[in-house]
């Protein structure tokens, strides 16, 4: 599950800092769309951050979060495949690569009430090695039961099942803050919450791009929406090598799936109107609400 001895890279920081078993950005341009990483767009979201790169997926952690901006993987048709044989050993590990000023904990999500939620989602990641690397804190973000068990397992559900139809994908997935500052934090190292976790596909195939947007919530629902309306939200472009008129349409992007979590726990129409109308909800999803509103 680790590799060999490598230097990190920071970007917006000249740190130099040596950690075991960190990859070169350069040796996995594989997981990104033209070879080409997403970029973060805020130079304050830059500073302090690390890309490390495992078996099945990159990932871009920052110092400030404790935890991934994004995650980055290139899913086929044979990667799915494999995964469905792989039996799920893992189990969730702080990841030692980095630095103690930029590791969860798994203390910081014990009682916390939120989810361990992936990123790039075990059930994507051919083989044991690449599954259980998946499990790493540096891909989770906290998410509640709600939308990790229900709508955001419906999300992968229906990516997964993108891939499979057309061969290849390229996904990135990360988290959302609240624009102006970060309010609920978990654990003693003080783990932001996210407003909402999304995910970005591109398909190669097309060609066309698409993300979806989930609030993480008690009672959470997902949107669809372009990779240009996503980048507007969140200050990250997942697809920086293509061009502005791809990330401007929608493609036709398969509904999200129901997994048996969300379907026993379904919530009625006026909660879903009350969670999406909360001032952090509006205030998260300011151009995105706007946008896709009829």
């Amino acid at each position: 599950m680790r590799a060999g001895l490598g230097p990190c890279i920071i970007f917006g920081a000249l740190l130099e800092l040596t950690l075991p078993g960190v990859a070169q950005a350069a040796n996995c341009p594989q997981f990104f769309a033209g070879d080409t990483p997403p970029a973060v767009l805020s130079e304050s979201q830059r500073i302090g951050t690390v890309m490390l790169c495992n078996d099945g997926y990159a990932v871009l952690v920052s110092e400030r979060t404790k935890g991934p901006l994004w995650s980055a993987e290139d899913l086929t048709e044979e990667n799915v495949a494999i995964a469905r044989k792989t039996q799920r050993n893992g189990s969730f590990q702080p990841d030692e690569r980095l630095p103690r000023t930029m590791r969860a904990l798994l203390t910081d999500y014990r009682s916390s009430g939120y989810d361990r939620g992936h990123l790039t989602p075990s059930g994507d990641e051919p083989g044991a090695t690449a599954q259980d690397q998946s499990f790493l804190l540096s891909n989770i973000v906290p998410q509640t039961a709600e939308l990790n068990r229900g709508a955001w397992e419906g999300v992968e559900s229906a990516v997964r099942g993108w891939a499979e139809q057309e061969g290849e994908i390229f996904v990135v997935t990360g988290p959302g803050y609240d624009p102006d500052h970060i309010q609920k934090t978990i654990g003693k190292s003080h783990i932001p919450v996210p407003a909402v976790t999304w995910k970005a596909v591109y398909d190669p195939a097309g060609p066309g791009t698409g993300a979806y947007v989930c609030l993480n919530t008690s009672n959470p629902t997902c949107k669809i929406t372009s990779v240009a309306m996503l980048t507007q939200l969140v200050n990250i472009d997942p697809f920086p090598s293509l061009p502005a008129s791809l990330k401007d349409h929608v493609s036709a992007m398969p509904p999200v799936r129901q997994s048996p979590y969300a379907l026993a726990h379904r919530p009625n129409g006026q909660k879903l109107l009350k969670e999406w109308g909360t001032k952090a909800a509006q205030k998260a999803l300011k151009a995105l609400v706007r946008a896709l509103r009829p």
